[in-house]
């Protein structure tokens, strides 16, 4: 019996289950919870990347990269990256002022920050979320629900209604939620009236922060949104690959890691 207690193919088999719920896995982290070496760790992933199983990073592994049309569920990415989210929107929040009128894109980073909103009194969130409108009522917080017609897996709404409401408006700060952040090529969506709204949301914002964990680096999806020249701010975590770090500070983006 090996070491750990369990036979290679079975530990295997856990790290996908672990790499499923996370998001991630990093290679010291397994060599804790399985009681093994980090060689021994690095050639399962190898093992389990050239399978195609899973996507072999410098200290780590990450799920393999979908295709461009994958377009998964609001519920389904509740469930990754948790602790990251977390800590973008407490972030996120400290670059919002009583007063201001703040833009809230959909999705789960999003969603964190209208939750992180919460005690604020004094501010007006326009947002195309149907369930980041919920989130805040009952609040302090004065919310303007675009309208629109309704993307299922998102809550968003979208169409021309809603790009037609958000034109009609301004904002003094967007965070904007992506599903994919090429530093050559821009960011990304799977849907592309959910990219022709955000276009309409940066363009009535007096400035957009792109809000995400560092998975969506190096990653694109079906729809182009916006070159990275048009983001003046980026919040993701540590983990954001090197290369891409010195790609934003080059481009002239602020960038916020936690």
């Amino acid at each position: 019996m090996p070491s750990d207690g369990l036979f290679n193919e079975e530990r295997r088999r856990a790290i996908q289950t672990i790499l499923h719920r996370d998001g991630r896995v990093l290679v010291k982290d397994l060599a804790r919870h399985f009681k093994i070496s980090q060689i021994t760790i690095r050639k399962d992933l190898e093992i389990l990347d050239s399978q195609g199983v899973v996507q072999r990073t410098h200290g780590g592994a990450l799920p393999v990269q979908a295709g461009a049309l994958l377009d998964p569920t609001l519920r389904e990415k509740e469930k990754l990256h948790r602790r990251e989210k977390a800590r973008i929107a407490e972030a996120a929040v400290k670059l919002v002022e009583e007063g201001q009128s703040v833009l809230l894109d959909s999705g789960t980073t999003t969603t964190a920050i209208a939750r992180a909103l919460k005690d604020m009194s004094q501010l007006t969130v326009i947002t195309n979320a149907i369930n980041i409108a919920a989130e805040l009522a009952g609040t302090h917080i004065e919310v303007i629900l675009t309208g629109g017609m309704l993307r299922k897996n998102s809550f968003s709404l979208v169409g021309p209604l809603a790009e037609q409401t958000l034109r009609q408006l301004s904002a003094d700060i967007l965070f904007l939620g992506v599903d994919g952040f090429d530093t050559r090529a821009g960011l990304f969506t799977p849907n592309l009236l959910e990219a022709q709204v955000n276009r309409a949301m940066v363009e009535i914002a007096r400035r957009t922060v792109a809000v995400c964990d560092s998975s969506k680096f190096g990653r694109r999806s079906l729809c182009s949104i916006m070159p990275v020249t048009a983001v003046q701010e980026v919040v993701t975590d540590r983990l954001i690959p090197k290369s891409d770090l010195r790609a934003l500070k080059e481009a002239g983006v602020k960038l916020t890691v936690v």
